[in-house]
C-alpha cells in the first residue's frame, strides 16, 4: 500500500488526480490519456512516472504499447481522497465522457481488422459503381432543406447540394472564389444557390435560419475554430444539425504552406469538446476515410444537433 503522506503530496496536483481517476476506470495508453485530457505527451508521462513511483499506478507492455492502470492496493484513505476529488473536480465528468468515447474508438479500431477481411464497396472495379454516383443518389433522398456551406471555396459541393435543397448559402472569404462560384451557379441555372462573401467565424447569415451548417474541409482554415462552431450554432434553426468533415490530427507540417491550413486537423475528442462548448447535443463522430499513400491523411465526420 502506498504511503498516505506521499500519496497526498502526489495527488495535490489536479492533473495527477484526473489521471488516477481515469485509470481507476480503465487501463489506458499514454496516447489515449493525451487525447482524453488534451495534454502533451511529456506532461502525461511525467505525471504517470510520479504516480507509479508511489505505487498508485502500474503498467504492462503489450507489443509496442504500454498500458497504465491504477495500483492494486490504493488503501482506504487514498480512495476517499479520490472520491472527494471526483465530486469536486469540474473536469472529472468531462474526462469520464471522453473516456467512453475513447473506448468506443478503441473498439472500432479493433473491429477494423475484421472489416479488412470482408469485401468492401469499391475494392474491385465494377462498371458504373462509384462513391460519386452513390452520393448523387443518396442526396435525392434528403428532404428540401436550407443549407449553409461554410468555407465553400468555388462551391462544387454547394452545387451538388443545390440539386435537391430548398436553398444553399455558400460562404467564402475569397472574392475570387465567390465570383467564380456565382458565375458557375448562374451557368448551371441554380437559382437556389447563393454565394456570399464572408468569414466562417461570423458568416453573413441570419440567426435561426438554416437547417444544416456544413464545414467541409474548412474548419482547419479558421483562426479560432471555436468561434466558427459558435457561429454555426447561432445560424441554425432549433433542431438543426452541424456537420463537420475535416482531417484527423496529423503531423504533416507542410500542409500549412502547401494548402494554407491553420490547424493540423483535429482529434475526435477536440471536436467533441468544441461542439459541446458551442451548445450542440447528440454529438457523434467517426473516421470515414483513410488515404493509402503518405502522408496518410484521415478524414473525420462529426455531427451535432442544436
Amino acid at each position: 500500500m502506498a504511503s498516505i503522506l506521499k500519496s497526498l503530496r502526489v495527488l495535490s496536483d489536479p492533473i495527477r488526480l484526473r489521471l488516477l481517476l481515469l485509470l481507476m476506470e480503465e487501463e489506458l495508453t499514454v496516447a489515449e490519456l493525451q487525447e482524453i485530457l488534451g495534454l502533451g505527451q511529456s506532461r502525461i508521462s511525467t505525471s504517470l512516472a510520479q504516480l507509479k513511483r508511489e505505487e498508485l499506478v502500474k503498467d504492462r507492455r503489450v507489443g509496442k504499447n504500454i498500458f497504465y492502470s491504477a495500483g492494486e492496493d490504493l488503501g482506504e484513505p487514498t480512495l476517499a481522497i479520490l472520491e472527494a476529488a471526483r465530486a469536486e473536480l469540474k473536469e472529472a465528468s468531462a474526462d469520464k465522457a471522453h473516456l467512453v468515447f475513447t473506448l468506443k474508438k478503441r473498439k472500432d479500431q479493433a473491429a477494423e481488422y475484421f472489416n479488412k477481411l470482408a469485401g468492401k464497396f469499391g475494392r474491385a472495379y465494377v462498371p458504373g459503381r462509384s462513391w460519386e454516383a452513390l452520393s448523387h443518389g443518396l442526396l435525392r433522398l434528403l428532404p428540401p432543406m436550407v443549407i449553409a456551406d461554410l468555407g465553400a471555396g468555388e462551391g462544387t459541393l454547394s452545387q451538388l447540394l443545390a440539386r435537391t435543397s430548398k436553398k444553399v448559402i455558400a460562404i467564402d472569404n475569397s472574392e475570387k472564389m465567390v465570383e467564380f462560384g456565382s458565375a458557375l451557379a448562374n451557368e448551371h441555372g441554380f437559382s437556389n444557390l447563393e454565394y456570399r462573401l464572408g468569414d466562417i467565424e461570423d458568416p453573413p447569415i441570419d440567426a435561426n435560419s438554416v437547417d444544416v451548417a456544413l464545414f467541409s474541409q474548412a474548419l482547419h482554415h479558421a483562426a479560432v475554430p471555436q468561434r466558427a462552431l459558435n457561429a454555426a450554432q447561432r445560424i441554425l434553426k432549433p433542431g438543426g444539425r452541424v456537420m463537420i468533415l475535416d482531417l484527423l490530427s496529423h503531423t504533416h507540417e507542410q500542409a500549412r504552406e502547401l494548402y494554407g491550413h491553420v490547424w493540423l486537423g483535429f482529434s475526435e475528442i477536440e471536436l467533441h469538446r468544441m461542439m459541446k462548448k458551442a451548445g450542440f447535443s447528440k454529438i457523434e463522430s467517426s473516421i470515414v476515410s483513410r488515404e493509402a499513400e503518405a502522408p496518410f491523411f484521415q478524414t473525420v465526420l462529426a455531427t451535432g444537433m442544436k
